[in-house]
Order: C-alpha cells, then sequence, then structure tokens
C-alpha cells in the first residue's frame, strides 16, 4: 500500500484510523493553545528581531493589486498543513510539548516549508487568476485563497515568510489560536476548505461548506502548470448518496434497476456541487471572450457508474443543473488510479478511501469527502460499483 502523510490520520486497512496522539499545534488542533492565556516571547529568550528572509521574492499581480470581496470572489480556504510541509515541526510539539516548539518555529521563522500536497493547485489557483486579470481588469470574480492555521500569530511569521518565498499571493490568513475556524469560513463564504484534520472537515461539511481532508502521495505526477485541472467522484461528491444507499442496502442489481426507473428524476446535490458551480462560472466568463478551447480550467467526472447502466442519470442531473463537465469518464467499477494518472489533476475528490488510496498510489493528489453512506462500510474490501 502506497504510504501517506496524513497528520493527524493514517490508512490502516483500507479506513480512515484515528491517531491517538497529542493534539496538535502545528495548524489544526483546538486544544494546543485553549490553556495558553498569554504567550511570553522572553520566557523563551528569543530574538525579538530575527534576521530577515535571505532571497525574498517581491510579488507581482499583474493589472494591479485590489482583494475581491468574499460575496464576488470564489474563496478556498487551505490549512497550513496541506499547503506546507510541516512533519517536523509536528514531531517537536508531540515529542517535546508546546514551549519547545514555539521556540523551534521562531528560530527557525527564516527557513521557508516546503510545499505540501495543496501547493500545486493553489498556484494553479494563482494562474487562473493571471488570465482572469489579463480579460476582466477591474473584475473581483477570481479565487480567494484564505490561509488557515490553529497557529498562535506568532508562527505566522514564518508563514508569512513561506509565502513570499514561494511568491503566492495569499493576504487573508485566519490564525485562530485554538479556536475553531468553522464560523470564520462562513464569513469569509468560503467555496471550498481544505485540511490534514478530518474532524474539521466533517464539521465544515456539517456546517453546508465544501470540504475535503488532503493526503500526501509518497510520489506526485506532475501536473499542468498552465492549466487548472479537477477530478471529481460522483455520488456523495457532486451528488448526493441516494444511489450508493440502495447499492449499499440491496447489491448491484437493484442499483440499475433504481437508476433506470428514476432516469428522469434529478439526484440531489452533494457537498461538492456548489465547488463545480463556481468553477463553472469561472469557465464561462473565458468562454464569453472566446477562449473556450484555451480556458485555463477544466473539470472531469471520474466515476465508477456504467454508462449504459446508470450514467444517463447523472448526465441529465449535471445538464438540469446548467453545469458543463469537460470530461466525463464511467468506469464501470474499474479502478481509478491508472485513469486519474493520464489526466493529471491537481487535486481528485472521491468519498471512498479506497479510491483515495488507488489514486494516491499513481501519484494522484487526492481528498478525501467524509459524506455519506460509504463512510459506515469498509470501502477497502467492496469498492462501490455505483459510484
Amino acid at each position: 500500500m502506497v504510504k501517506m502523510s496524513l497528520d493527524t490520520v493514517q490508512l490502516h486497512s483500507g479506513q480512515v484510523k484515528e491517531l491517538k496522539v497529542a493534539p496538535s499545534s502545528n495548524g489544526d488542533s483546538r486544544e494546543s493553545w485553549e490553556d495558553k492565556e498569554e504567550f511570553n516571547q522572553d520566557h523563551l529568550g528569543l530574538k525579538s528581531n530575527p534576521e530577515p528572509v535571505i532571497g525574498r521574492r517581491a510579488r507581482k499581480v499583474e493589472g494591479g493589486v485590489f482583494f475581491p470581496k468574499p460575496e464576488n470572489a470564489v474563496t478556498v480556504a487551505v490549512s497550513s498543513r496541506v499547503l506546507f510541509r510541516t512533519e517536523r515541526e509536528q514531531k517537536v510539539y508531540e515529542q517535546e510539548g508546546v514551549e519547545e516548539y514555539l521556540r523551534f518555529q521562531i528560530e527557525h521563522e527564516n527557513e521557508p516549508f516546503a510545499p505540501g500536497p495543496a501547493f500545486p493547485f493553489v498556484k494553479a489557483l494563482e494562474t487562473v487568476n493571471v488570465r482572469l486579470r489579463e480579460l476582466y481588469p477591474q473584475s473581483e470574480e477570481l479565487f480567494d485563497i484564505v490561509l488557515v492555521t490553529y497557529n498562535h500569530a506568532h508562527v505566522g511569521i514564518r508563514l508569512i515568510n513561506t509565502i513570499n518565498h514561494h511568491n503566492l499571493f495569499i493576504e487573508r490568513f485566519c490564525m485562530t489560536g485554538g479556536s475553531s475556524p468553522i464560523g470564520y469560513l462562513k464569513a469569509w463564504q468560503t467555496n471550498l476548505y481544505l485540511s490534514a484534520d478530518a474532524v474539521k472537515v466533517r464539521e465544515a461539511l456539517a456546517e453546508g461548506i465544501a470540504a475535503a481532508t488532503m493526503f500526501m502521495p509518497e510520489k506526485m505526477t506532475a501536473v499542468s502548470e498552465s492549466q487548472l485541472r479537477v477530478a471529481f467522484d460522483g455520488d456523495a461528491v457532486l451528488f448526493s448518496d441516494e444511489s450508493e444507499r440502495i447499492f449499499k442496502a440491496h447489491g448491484l442489481d437493484k442499483f440499475f434497476e433504481h437508476e433506470r426507473d428514476n432516469e428522469d428524476t434529478l439526484l440531489d446535490h452533494g457537498p461538492l456541487k456548489g465547488f463545480l458551480e463556481a468553477l463553472g462560472k469561472l469557465q464561462k466568463k473565458f468562454y464569453a471572450k472566446g477562449q473556450r478551447l484555451n480556458c485555463p480550467i477544466r473539470t472531469y467526472l471520474v466515476t465508477a457508474r456504467s454508462a449504459a447502466s446508470s450514467g444517463i442519470r447523472a448526465l441529465k442531473t449535471l445538464r438540469a443543473w446548467g453545469l458543463e463537465i469537460d470530461e466525463a469518464l464511467f468506469l464501470a467499477g474499474a479502478p481509478k488510479g491508472p485513469i486519474l494518472e493520464k489526466i493529471r489533476p491537481h487535486i481528485y475528490f472521491d468519498d471512498q478511501m479506497f479510491h483515495v488510496e488507488g489514486a494516491a498510489e499513481m501519484g494522484t493528489v487526492a481528498a478525501h469527502v467524509p459524506y455519506g453512506v460509504a463512510q459506515h462500510h469498509n470501502t477497502k474490501k467492496n469498492p462501490s460499483v455505483g459510484k
């Protein structure tokens, strides 16, 4: 089985298993700072004026610098632990405690973090923004990236230094000092939340926020630097888990029968439908300028449904929603990993860990959407053909 860096969760026998470790202060654990009323830098014996980052590059935004209003932007909130690699700092916290962790972060704050699994995705969002600004210089319909972390504000200096080092355009931070970020995500009108913490992802989904848990594959396939590619599973991701429930309860034959009988009945929406809708809205801005064939956003439906037996209902639902999907691949139960390797998406969303693992084995950055009936089944043993 492929090894993936999961921080607070890990793969074990095809399932997500919670690790019983001390809460992480490295971006995603609530209890890390609850008991710390005040952070005393002098107590740690640290310099108040650390040396500046060497080699910092200026960040430029074509067409001027401005920040879109949340109601106009497509807001993507990203945890610091999926945007960057922070395993070493995590280990310091778990083995030596919060005070040593703080000392370590401040003493190393001029050393940038390495890119994490969400890094290529965020870079692709920024590439799309450059193209949008070229076509619509005054428009606020852009991707807006918010960095979300449970960290204390003092650790933010290292995060800012890292962002400058990698020439990322991220100006909006949410450093909660141990508090839950969910309320802030709602205030930002977040369209997508990516985290390493499955518990927080479930909390976000419960509040109606599209969210997924990201994983770092042992190897990462090279992805496009000029086109954002996003791949979605169907049932329990774009659509509800209605059909998946039929399959789990009554088997494949009943599932096919149910889909035939309900061919003209639209599927209900799933947790990621709104994000696909937001992508489609930006795609149409390129189409309006005659750039359909040169659009820097491309979307994919990668489903284990079969086309003839159950695919038509999915396509009719997307059409009724007014959503275009650039490519639809109905695999009829075949493994998704090899197909995703050919697509090379920046991110792939699926509700079953079986498929997340299969994608990661082939080098695809996959994100788990913990939603629907599949969360109660061992999908490693019996992957859904109906999905």
